[in-house]
């Protein structure tokens, strides 16, 4: 008994895998976003966002080398650094808030944005603005919080004696930077709300 096979149909053409940036780049938000590349947005927040990219690698550097010669001065001298763990705490805690300003910066925080890239311009911008409005709230009530703890910060580091407001003044630069960027945002969300014909 033969097997017959089938040749294959040379005018099948295989289907096309989708492009996946298709649901990562919102054609609505483009107005809003900070791009170094293409020098999308406000010169000063484009050239804040590089060096606090610039600040997160040298601080991830230093980070990884305290806490390496740690690690060996235990593993190999039997003897750790009492100073390697105290500024890696440090080191990370201004890594995240850094990180925090320059990922909101760029748009790369998590958000569900099904419904309002399927929206039109202008609905979509009066959602983009309401928002940055809670955004700019709820940063404007972390720089009061920021600057009372900064007021009552009078203690110092017990090993390495650094003032413990220079800790807590990365939460503060870090509001500070999201707020100014989110009163930017409405800005230009209201603006295209006011003539979308000129966005078009």
């Amino acid at each position: 008994m033969s097997l017959s096979s089938t040749p294959p149909n040379p005018s099948h053409k295989p289907t096309p895998i989708e492009d996946p940036s298709v649901y990562l780049d919102d054609p609505n938000r483009k107005l809003l976003e900070i791009d170094t590349d293409t020098r999308q947005g406000p010169a000063l927040f484009r050239w804040l966002t590089l060096g606090m990219e610039y600040v997160i690698g040298a601080i991830l550097v230093a980070l990884i080398v305290s806490v390496s010669c740690n690690v060996v001065g235990r593993a190999l001298f039997n003897h750790s650094l009492p100073w390697a763990d105290e500024l890696a705490r440090m080191l990370f805690i201004w890594l995240v808030f850094i990180g925090a300003a320059a990922a909101f910066s760029r748009y790369e925080h998590i958000a569900v944005d099904a419904l309002v890239r399927r929206l039109p311009l202008r609905l979509a911008h009066m959602l983009y603005m309401l928002q940055h409005l809670i955004i700019t709230c709820l940063m404007g009530v972390m720089i009061w919080g920021g600057y009372q703890v900064l007021a009552r910060s009078s203690g110092r580091s017990a090993i390495m004696d650094v003032p413990l407001s220079f800790i807590s003044l990365s939460l503060v630069l870090c509001v500070i930077f999201i707020a100014v960027v989110s009163i930017w945002r409405m800005w230009v969300s209201l603006n295209v709300i006011r003539h979308p014909e000129r966005e078009r």
